[in-house]
């Protein structure tokens, strides 16, 4: 399993030491946003294949997805389909994709934006925000179109008092879910 590092990446060099520790994957959120250009650099660089943009998005008071950077604080105006698609062609060889409105709630994952991202590029979309069963990341492949789901309270809350308590699920599970 590939394994990536993001946070605070803004250099080729920052690239380069990160690649050098034997990481697979460079993810780049917020400078993705203040310097597309540096995407299509990090590419030419290290190989699309090694560079993720992570979108966090969310729906605005009108109800429109935007794209947010600095850990959802900071609005940009940016449409995420259309952001999603620019990341693309410019070299982003995946797009990590957060909804922050189901971020933690155990909800599901938004499929209309799962959806809409997936269905406007050709690179892979991992989806992310809202998994509580194993249902919920069958519903972002098949359904929403993503290549892959990822999750995290799913797997430690558990329980009526949600106790942390480290859980996944087994092999059958996953295999009838994904038809394997």
């Amino acid at each position: 399993m590939p394994l990536g590092y993001g946070g605070g990446i803004r250099t080729l060099e920052d690239i380069k030491t990160i690649l050098g520790l034997g990481i697979e994957k460079v993810i780049i959120n917020s400078y993705a946003v203040e310097n597309p250009a540096f995407i299509r650099q990090a590419a030419d660089f290290a190989g699309s294949s090694s560079v993720v943009v992570s979108m966090d998005v969310k729906k605005n008071r009108w109800g429109k997805y935007e794209v947010l950077t600095h850990s959802g604080r900071k609005a940009t105006g940016l449409d995420p389909v259309k952001f999603a698609v620019e990341m693309a062609n410019i070299g982003a060889g995946e797009l990590f994709l957060n909804s922050i409105d189901r971020d933690g709630t155990m909800q599901g994952y938004d499929l209309a934006l799962i959806t809409r991202v997936a269905s406007a590029v050709n690179s892979p979309v991992v989806a992310c925000g809202g998994a509580r069963t194993v249902q919920d990341l069958e519903a972002a492949v098949k359904q929403g179109g993503a290549s892959a789901a990822g999750a995290g309270s799913m797997f430690v809350f558990q329980g009526p008092h949600r106790a942390v308590l480290i859980s996944y699920p087994t092999s059958q599970e996953l295999k009838t879910a994904f038809g394997e």
